[in-house]
């Protein structure tokens, strides 16, 4: 084989690999959608379609959702750590007796 055929044959496979798109019917959706999320999970990209026409896409998510809760966590606690004690004036048995009425 040619280096420069090898050359087209290994850029092919990497763009193949970025560019895989599978048209999946509705009712199979829906029937394998445990099957559908692994696969989203290797990197696979599905096309859901109604009748033939594309209605979703089931794609891999964004970032990392995990990161983002954890910064939002450390944020929450600095901010209630930073508040003064708004509770140590109220009673909190007459605001709920208040709330039941």
């Amino acid at each position: 084989m040619a280096p420069k055929q090898l050359v087209c044959i290994l850029v092919y496979f990497y763009l193949w690999e970025y560019a895989v798109n599978i048209e999946v019917g509705s009712y199979e959706a829906k029937t394998k959608l445990p099957e559908l999320l692994r696969g989203v999970q290797g990197g696979n990209r599905y096309t859901i379609t109604l009748r033939g026409e594309a209605v979703a896409e089931l794609v891999p998510a964004q970032g990392n959702r995990l990161a983002d809760a954890s910064v939002a966590v450390d944020a929450m606690r600095t901010f209630m750590q930073s508040r003064k004690q708004p509770t140590a004036s109220v009673d909190l048995k007459t605001l709920i007796n208040e709330g039941r009425a």
